[in-house]
């Protein structure tokens, strides 16, 4: 899309001459007079440049400049003068003129500015258009999920979306910790930052300080130029920090000065520094029990910690694997070019059995491999990889009905399968399934397992 291009003059020749030279260019270009045919253009057309003599009869220059980025403050506004009226100019950058130019015109130079600022506005609208479909995407009502458990967690997102507070979300891998972090990120007051994410798994412990804080030229042997750091490089914007725990100890302090003085001095630098991010941490560990091995600084965890999300397992929340099948399938058809139209039967009531130790990001690479083999329009069994083709023999236990009925088949059938390993023993089943006792009985007799066969006799 080519930018629109104003100039408005009040002498003819000049404004001719020079809208000759930028449609010449490649540029659509509109012209005026006056000040007033100038306003009433810019409220009809979408004008990426106005160039404007700044002494005018009338209107001036300078009365333009204000009530075109009144109008249209996206537009840039290049003024024209003598070099008698250079101090003029100035004061019009000061109210808001990208450039002045100086007279007599040189047509040449006004085109390679003109084109200059052309690739600086595509660069801009390419990145609105970009963030505008990041915050499409990361929109809570994208997040494919419809469990109970699973709608908690986007109330709480929302909340936490509103305000600037750490935030600590914890989870088993694949359950989509960084997307919930992006998700809250990009609903945000945030939103117009940086989101930066770090696994903090992946840095050496000698370099986390020069990594976490920045550093100047000269500050150590090896640093030859300046570098920011991530509190910098996320500045206003999110740190979002991946496996907060394997952050070594020295680090830990590091960080937990910054987020205690809301402060931060790069290596080698006087100059002190506001924290101007958030944080968001991450972690598929039990941080309190790092703590209490002595790895993880409580203060540190308390500072990170302000609100907590968890996102639950997919095991435990099995009612999301229909609509994560439906996505993922649509998602694949377009990026494969495969036209399936689902999972037969067999598929679904393996994959409501299976127990995801890698949560959502396995079934998304079940689904996708799957795809790929299918040669029909639906994917079955042999599509699947051997791991999940072992699962037959419980799934075939399910009953065919509807989900909620299949979910409950399948507590059924767990549950029996614990009493029978443990042989009947109620106290160690309960222990198995995470359950009390009092809890077990209850499902018992909610699933209808007899409570006075042989089964419950111990």
């Amino acid at each position: 899309m080519s930018t629109n291009v104003l100039i408005t003059d009040d002498e003819r020749a000049a404004r001719d001459l020079l809208a000759d030279a930028i449609k010449d260019a490649g540029y659509e270009v509109f012209t005026a007079s006056n000040g007033e045919s100038a306003l009433s253009l810019v409220k009809e057309e979408p004008i990426g440049i106005a160039i404007c003599d700044i002494r005018m009869p009338g209107m001036d220059g300078l009365e333009l400049l204000q009530k075109i980025l009144e109008i249209s403050p996206e537009t840039i506004v290049i003024m024209v003068t003598a070099y008698a009226s250079v101090e003029t100019a100035v004061n019009a950058l000061r109210k808001g003129a990208f450039d002045y130019i100086l007279k007599p015109l040189i047509f040449e130079d006004i085109v390679h500015k003109i084109s200059r600022i052309d690739e600086y506005l595509k660069i801009k609208r390419e990145n609105r258009l970009l963030r505008q479909e990041l915050e499409k995407q990361y929109d809570f009502q994208k997040i494919i999920a419809k469990s109970g458990v699973m709608e908690n967690v986007f109330e709480m997102m929302r909340k936490v979306s509103a305000t600037n507070s750490n935030i600590l979300i914890t989870g088993e891998s694949g359950t989509g910790k960084e997307m919930v972090a992006r998700a809250i990120h990009y609903n945000s007051q945030m939103k117009d930052g940086k989101f930066l994410p770090i696994n903090c798994g992946a840095i050496p412990t000698s370099l986390w300080e020069s990594e976490i804080l920045g550093y100047h030229r000269g500050a150590f042997t090896d640093a030859t130029r300046d570098k920011a750091g991530f509190l910098q490089e996320a500045d206003g914007g999110t740190l979002f920090l991946d496996e907060i725990t394997e952050m070594p100890l020295e680090a830990q302090v590091k960080l937990l000065r910054v987020i205690e003085n809301q402060e931060f001095t790069p290596l080698g630098s006087v100059k002190t520094h506001k924290l101007n991010s958030r944080i968001i941490a991450a972690s598929n560990q039990d941080i309190r029990k790092r703590v209490e091995g002595g790895t993880f600084r409580e203060d540190l965890y308390y500072r990170l910690n302000v609100i907590h999300v968890h996102i639950p397992p997919l095991r435990e929340r099995r009612e999301d694997i229909p609509v994560l099948v439906r996505h993922y399938i649509d998602r694949f058809n377009g990026e494969l070019g495969k036209n399936i139209i689902g999972v037969d039967g067999e598929v679904m009531k393996l994959f409501l059995s299976y127990s995801w130790k890698g949560n959502v990001r396995e079934l998304k690479n079940f689904i996708e491999r799957a795809m790929i083999l299918s040669d029909g329009d639906t994917i079955r069994v042999h599509d699947l990889p051997a791991e999940l083709q072992e699962s037959t023999k419980m799934a075939d236990l399910m009953v065919q009905g509807d989900l909620k009925h299949s979910v409950k088949e399948f507590e059924k059938i767990s549950i029996i399968s614990v009493l029978e390993q443990v042989s009947y023993d109620k106290k160690r089943a309960a222990e198995v399934l995470g359950l009390s006792k009092s809890s077990l009985y209850r499902k018992m007799e909610e699933l209808g397992i007899d409570l006075t066969s042989d089964l419950s006799q111990k």
